[in-house]
């Protein structure tokens, strides 16, 4: 007797762009500085980290492994392989949820100073694995990131 599974692949593109009444110098740290990043990145009070790690620069990696509350275990695990200072920070990242592995992909940050603050543009491409996600969830997931950074910036 064999056991037939069904293995889905979909892949998703999106760009999130927001102007922040920050500095460059400001947004960048936000970023670059693990201290900083950790104040924002993921500080959903609905999850409870078992595992966190900072490593930002080039070959550096970042880990966040916890809980949803009442809800499944969420990993993600980035390596940067990109960075130049106030301009750009590319990375690949890994996620699982429920110990599955969910998507991989490819983000690029982009930075400029602009008129009244500093323009970021947030680039993924993912390859969603099994999953019924489009990528949608995704984008609207990191607008509400971009959320958390704005209330960060603005403390």
């Amino acid at each position: 007797m064999s056991t037939q599974t069904t293995s889905t692949v979909a892949h998703a593109t999106f760009v999130v762009e927001r102007t922040f009444d920050a500095s460059l110098d400001r947004v960048w740290d936000a970023f670059a500085v693990p201290e900083q990043h950790a104040r924002w990145f993921g500080s959903d009070p609905g999850f409870t980290e078992t595992e966190v790690s900072e490593d930002f620069r080039v070959g550096g990696r970042a880990v966040q492994d916890g809980q949803w509350h009442d809800g499944p275990t969420s990993r993600y695990v980035a390596t940067y392989t990109d960075i130049v200072e106030h301009t750009r920070i590319v990375s690949t990242y890994d996620m699982w949820v429920a110990g599955a592995h969910l998507s991989t992909s490819l983000s690029t940050t982009e930075f400029s100073a602009v008129e009244g603050g500093t323009r970021v543009t947030y680039t993924e491409q993912g390859v969603l694995l099994d999953s019924q996600e489009d990528g949608s969830q995704r984008e609207s997931g990191f607008q509400g990131i971009f959320d958390t950074l704005a209330t960060y910036l603005a403390g």
